[in-house]
């Protein structure tokens, strides 16, 4: 049978008769809607194959936070897709806001819309973040081609669990935007279980961590998460978004070339024909001509691990520092557990606030002298000290809550 076509059926006999035949036919209608949409994605996916992969030229998803107008979605869809470089457009929908009142997206409306520029771009396949299964629905009904989890989805594994459920046979494309706590098991959780709902064609996408200090960003990146990650799943295509970890549009550029250093799939970036307009996070959003020039200044770096003699040698020098450090720090933590013996057998208390201080400075005036960075000298100063009193635990009685106010 053609896709989309069947027969309207008559009214069972084992229907009640408070169940009318406009109901039948309705319920019948939104089958057959289902079965044409998958058929569509199946004959899509025939010919541009699947939307996420791993390849040495970077995927660069463009687009407006969110859909505010037909006027702006028209003429943003325009630019995009005179450039070749852009891979797919993203559409805000649907806007989760951290507090209430703001602009929450335009929902179906702005669906339709989408629908007449698929028609106007065929070429140019189109994204949205979703949060809800009739969200998912909605997308197949109106031909989006990903859709993405969000940072405040994917912190919940009962909400990605639902998602999971109506994604399951729906043909959609899917990005796992990390959740917005610096938690990695959240993170793949999330992906896992976005696999078992049976999704093949998946990314995951970097936009940073809601933290304490967040560094001058928006969202604190935190490297060191996505690229655990990627040595966890090295099949899986990542993706960063440099708009919502910068949260100021001249952070997006620097942070694109840093993510692309390090060895990214691709980039998700937002922009706007008239940013300083835009209904929703406007400072980080630019203009399609800036997103042009921008690309056009970005390098591509070799992904070769060896590179030249220079490069391995440089290397193996840091190899052994790395090595010397680590004997160092076991050196370090002996003496702890030395000191911690002296306290126990002196009654004293483990953390003392006055010598801890000391500590600290001492340490600041030392990166300062030697030109380290404050704030990196600090974290490692704090994390070595949580160590070292973990050590003195070992060798030392608890203190006594009166002890450990001092």
């Amino acid at each position: 049978m053609p896709c989309g076509k069947g027969t309207v059926p008559s009214r069972p006999a084992y229907l009640p008769d408070s169940v009318s035949l406009a109901q039948i036919v309705a319920v019948f209608v939104v089958q057959q809607r289902k079965k044409s949409y998958l058929c569509l994605f199946k004959q899509r996916q025939q010919t541009m194959g699947k939307l996420f992969s791993i390849s040495d030229k970077p995927m660069v998803i463009a687009g407006p936070c969110s859909i505010e107008s037909e006027q702006q979605l028209s003429e943003t869809a325009a630019s995009l897709s005179r450039d070749s470089r852009i891979a797919m457009m993203r559409c805000g929908v649907w806007k989760p806001r951290t507090r209430p009142g703001g602009f929450e997206g335009l929902g179906e409306p702005a669906l339709r819309w989408i629908a007449a520029v698929k028609r106007l771009y065929p070429a140019l396949p189109i994204c949205c973040e979703v949060a809800r299964p009739e969200h998912v629905e909605l997308c197949q009904q109106y031909g989006i081609d990903a859709v993405w989890i969000g940072a405040r989805t994917s912190v919940n594994p009962f909400l990605v669990g639902e998602l999971a459920e109506a994604l399951r046979g729906s043909g959609l494309a899917v990005m796992v935007k990390n959740p917005i706590t610096p938690d990695i098991s959240l993170w793949l959780g999330a992906i896992e279980r976005i696999e078992q709902a049976g999704i093949d064609d998946l990314a995951a996408v970097h936009r940073g961590f809601s933290t304490y200090n967040n560094f001058g960003y928006r969202n604190n990146p935190l490297w060191e998460i996505p690229i655990e990650l990627k040595r966890r799943l090295p099949e899986l295509p990542l993706l960063c978004d440099p708009s919502h970890i910068g949260g100021r549009r001249e952070l997006v550029a620097s942070l694109s070339q840093m993510a692309l250093d390090l060895h990214y799939d691709g980039l998700m970036i937002e922009c706007h024909p008239d940013p300083d307009s835009a209904l929703t996070d406007s400072q980080q959003q630019i203009t399609p001509a800036e997103l042009a020039a921008m690309l056009d200044s970005l390098k591509l770096r070799s992904h070769s691990e060896t590179g030249p003699g220079d490069l391995r040698r440089m290397r193996e020098q840091l190899d052994v520092i790395d090595t010397e450090m680590l004997r160092l720090l076991a050196q370090r933590m002996k003496i702890s557990r030395d000191i911690g013996a002296i306290k126990r057998a002196h009654n004293m208390p483990i953390f003392q606030p006055q010598r801890w201080q000391q500590v600290l400075e001492h340490q600041m005036q030392a990166a300062r002298e030697v030109g380290l960075d404050e704030e990196f000298v600090r974290e490692l100063t704090e994390k070595i000290h949580g160590e070292s009193l973990r050590q003195q635990e070992q060798t030392a009685p608890q203190t006594s809550g009166k002890q450990a106010q001092k």
